[in-house]
């Protein structure tokens, strides 16, 4: 398929309602708890993005009902736990690590052979952080990949359960370790370095699982333990919009003169809030209106508008609340007045690009200086109206955050700004030019 180049201009003030897709990790762990549950779950809001529809395929190829109605609303018709089958082909998780990692902690407990695979993106991800806590719980998993994708999985007979440390913070890895103690005879515990999205443990409960969260002293995160062989119960889900998405249009109308949007229905777990956090330490005018819970998840209405933003340094400590976010943060960070320092970000350099390198070089494409390291990147802030623009189309690598950040940066840069293929943005995405331009963005 041919690359689809896409150019930002600014010009125009940004106004009105921006329905943003459904929360991916919601929609994820809707769909693969769904289908190990007994009866039939309904989810409204899926996010019906490929990456989402990746995960649906693989759980239909495994026996599961897994189908789309005309009115929007998906309903899984769930196998029970340890009721999967084996598949007839390779499972193609496209571009979705959160799909395979995720999905590797389901089979650890299935006693079924099934082959992963996914895009070019997909197979430079590493997978070993999974694969080896599963493979203490019996799995077998091998790779001629160092690792990485494409790879073989033979779940476990008897699952073990396991009393495992982070070596990272990881909602991913805690997942699949989590998803995998389900089928195990006692109970599972995984030790967070840091408090990470807690997703999975409320959807479990959700389901019927009995799941704990213990704190820890020493400003470690907490102690999540699952008791296995639960029954899970089919329960309705309604997915909220996706706060990483919605960082997006907020970036774009904070950045943009004249602006103000308003995101209705975004999540609003404590665990994915960092960057709502960490805009309004930087002067953002954001507000946060009719706050509610729906489905075991608090969600509210986001309002954005111009501001005057100041760099500012983000405490490291914040990275695994708004990972996803930092492209879009760097962003921001351009327009602001002085430095932005981001520290403990070292996960971004295993994402679907390296994206502190990705960031890097688009924005000093730009006009924008940055330094970095390893875990850290520094953005030298331009100021409102003072950063150029007009440097050759950024290279996404096929990175649907880094091509969606470059187009929020062309809203109000000086001149365009043009990415070279925003095929990758339907991953999590889908419809974002259409929303764009509806609130009178200049995409083209």
């Amino acid at each position: 398929m041919a690359a689809t180049p896409i150019t930002a201009h600014s010009g125009a003030r940004l106004s009105g309602i921006a329905r943003v897709p459904g929360d991916k990790s919601i929609s994820h762990r809707a769909v693969m708890l769904g289908a190990l549950a007994v009866g039939e779950t309904r989810v409204t809001g899926l996010l019906e993005g490929e990456d989402v529809l990746a995960t649906a395929a693989a759980f239909r190829a495994m026996g599961a009902g897994v189908a789309r109605g005309e009115d929007g609303v998906w309903t899984i018709a769930g196998v029970g736990l340890g009721g999967l089958g084996e598949p007839p082909d390779i499972l193609d998780m496209g571009n979705s690590g959160t799909a395979a990692r995720l999905l590797l902690g389901v089979l650890a407990g299935h006693p079924i052979r099934c082959f992963l695979n996914g895009d070019a993106s997909l197979r430079k991800r590493p997978m070993k952080r999974v694969a080896d806590p599963l493979t203490a719980m019996g799995a077998r998993i091998e790779s001629r990949s160092g690792g990485r994708l494409p790879l073989m999985i033979d779940g476990a007979m008897a699952v073990l359960p396991v009393r495992y440390e982070l070596p990272v913070a990881s909602a991913q890895v805690k997942s699949a370790v989590l998803l995998a103690g389900l089928m195990a005879r006692g109970e599972t515990t995984v030790f967070e370095p840091a408090a990470t999205r807690d997703h999975t443990e409320r959807m479990l409960g959700h389901f019927g699982a009995t799941v704990r969260v213990e704190p820890r002293d020493g400003g470690l995160g907490p102690a999540v333990t699952v008791v296995g062989e639960p029954e899970l119960t089919a329960a309705d889900i309604a997915v909220p919009a996706d706060p990483s998405s919605a960082a997006f249009p907020i970036v774009a109308a904070l950045i943009t003169p004249g602006s103000e949007v308003r995101i209705p229905g975004v999540g609003l777990n404590p665990t994915r809030t960092g960057l709502f956090v960490t805009l309004r330490e930087m002067g953002a005018d954001l507000a946060i209106e009719n706050e509610r819970e729906e489905g075991g998840e608090p969600l509210g209405d986001i309002v954005a508008r111009h501001s005057a933003l100041t760099g500012i340094e983000v405490p490291p400590e914040r990275a695994p609340s708004m990972i996803d976010e930092y492209p879009v943060l760097a962003v921001a960070a351009a327009f602001a007045e002085g430095r932005t320092v981001m520290r403990g970000v070292g996960e971004l350099r295993v994402k679907e690009s390296d994206r502190i390198a990705a960031m890097e070089a688009g924005l000093a494409a730009n006009g924008v200086a940055t330094e970095s390291g390893a875990d850290w990147l520094i953005v030298e802030g331009r100021g409102a109206g003072d950063v150029p623009g007009g440097g050759p189309p950024v290279e996404t690598h096929l990175d649907h955050r880094i091509a969606m950040s470059f187009l929020v940066m062309g809203l109000a840069a000086r001149n365009p700004v043009a990415i070279d293929d925003g095929r990758a943005i339907a991953t999590s995405f889908p419809g974002f030019a259409d929303l764009m331009t509806g609130l009178g963005a200049r995409l083209a």
